[in-house]
C-alpha cells in the first residue's frame, strides 16, 4: 500500500485497509527490532519534532524511531520554537520543509496541525491535538491484535472525560475499524454530538457502534477492553481538579469494574496515569483532596489485566511505522 507523502492527522483521513496496514506494518517492524534486524533504510533524512506539550511517551517513541530508521532528529520545545509566536504557522511549515523530510507537532488546536500540513511539502505528523490523538490509537490497536488476535468485533469501554482527544480518537477508530465503543461518563462529560453522528454513520457502513451512557455496571458488562485516561491536564485550576474529583469519581476504573467487564478483560491507559501517590503532582494533590488515586486503581494498575507498559512500548513501533510509510521506506 502506498502512503508516501501522506500526512498523519487523524485517522478520519485514513480508510480501514490503510489503517490495518499500518498495524500490521508496525508488527512487522517490532517483530524485526526483537530479533536485531535493522531498518535504517532512511539514512540522511531528518525530522523535526514540534512539541509545545511536553511528553514521555511521545518524545521517546519519534526519537527512537527515527534513530531506528537511520534518521536524524530535531526537537523543538516551546522554548526554542518561535511558532505561532514570532512565525507564523504557514512560515514556519514553509521554512522546516526545506530543511527537513518530515514534521511531528503536538500541541494545542487541530487546526494547528492542519495548517502545518496544508503548508509543508513534506509530511506532517500528529503527537496529539486537544481533539485528536491517532499515534496513540494505532498503538492501542496493535496491542489489542496482540492480546485478541484481531480488531474486528472486539468491546471497548472508555471511562471518564469523554470530551477530547482520547474518547474523540476511540470513537473514530472503532466505527473505522468495526469495532463497538461505549463512552461511559457523566453527561456533562459526553462529546460533540456532531462527532458522535459522524462516527454512528461510519460504524453503520463497517459494523461497528457508538453507545453513550451514564451507568457503570451498563456500559462495561462483558467488555474486552476498559480504558481510561487523566480527568485533569497540567496548569488547570483548583476548581477543576474539585468538580472532575466530584463528578467522575464513580467513573474510575476499579476491581469491580474489570470484575464486570470479565476474566479475559483487559485494562488500557494512554499514560502517565494518577494510580498512587509516588509523583510529585500526584503527592501535592493527593494531599490537597483528598485521594489515593484518581481514574484507575493501583490495583487494577499493577493487575495481570493490566496492558500499559506493552501498550506504551508500541507507540514506538507503530509511530515507526507511520514514518517509514508516509515517507516512503521499503524493506
Amino acid at each position: 500500500m502506498d502512503l508516501k507523502g501522506r500526512d498523519f492527522l487523524k485517522l478520519l483521513d485514513y480508510t480501514p485497509e490503510e489503517i490495518e496496514y499500518l498495524v500490521d506494518l508496525a508488527a512487522t517492524l517490532k517483530a524485526k527490532k526483537k530479533a536485531g534486524e535493522l531498518v535504517d533504510v532512511l539514512k540522511g533524512k531528518n525530522v523535526a519534532l514540534i512539541f509545545e506539550k511536553t511528553s514521555t511517551r511521545t518524545r521517546c517513541s519519534f526519537e527512537v524511531a527515527a534513530h531506528d530508521l537511520g534518521m536524524g532528529t530535531t526537537y523543538l520545545e516551546p522554548a526554542s520554537s518561535q511558532i505561532g509566536k514570532k512565525e507564523s504557522i504557514a512560515d514556519t511549515a514553509r521554512v522546516l520543509s526545506g530543511m527537513f523530510e518530515g514534521i511531528e507537532y503536538r500541541g494545542f488546536g487541530q487546526e494547528i496541525v492542519e495548517e502545518l500540513a496544508k503548508q509543508a511539502s513534506v509530511p506532517v505528523w500528529n503527537g496529539l491535538t486537544n481533539e485528536f490523538h491517532p499515534t496513540q490509537m494505532l498503538a492501542d490497536l496493535l496491542t489489542i491484535k496482540e492480546v485478541f488476535g484481531r480488531t474486528k468485533g472486539i468491546k471497548v469501554v472508555y471511562m471518564g472525560d469523554a470530551r477530547y482527544n482520547m474518547a474523540n480518537s476511540w470513537m473514530v477508530t472503532c466505527a473505522k475499524m468495526g469495532m463497538h465503543i461505549t463512552l461511559c461518563s457523566n453527561k456533562k462529560y459526553f462529546p460533540d454530538p456532531e462527532l458522535v453522528k459522524t462516527c454512528e454513520e461510519i460504524a453503520a457502513q463497517t459494523g461497528g457502534s457508538v453507545t453513550l451512557t451514564e451507568d457503570v455496571m451498563e456500559g462495561t458488562k462483558n467488555q474486552d477492553v476498559v480504558y481510561t485516561d487523566v480527568w485533569v491536564s497540567m496548569g488547570e485550576p483548583d476548581s477543576a481538579w474539585v468538580e472532575r474529583i466530584d463528578d467522575l469519581t464513580p467513573y474510575k476504573v476499579t476491581k469491580a469494574v474489570m470484575d464486570n467487564a470479565g476474566k479475559d478483560a483487559v485494562f488500557m491507559h494512554c499514560l502517565p496515569a494518577y494510580h498512587d501517590l509516588k509523583t510529585q503532582i500526584g503527592k501535592e494533590k493527593g494531599e490537597q483532596f483528598g485521594f489515593e488515586d484518581l481514574e484507575v486503581t493501583d490495583e487494577v494498575f499493577e493487575s495481570a489485566q493490566s496492558v500499559v507498559f506493552q501498550e506504551a512500548e508500541n507507540r514506538m513501533h507503530t509511530i515507526k511505522a507511520v514514518m517509514a510509510a508516509t515517507m516512503g521506506a521499503e524493506f
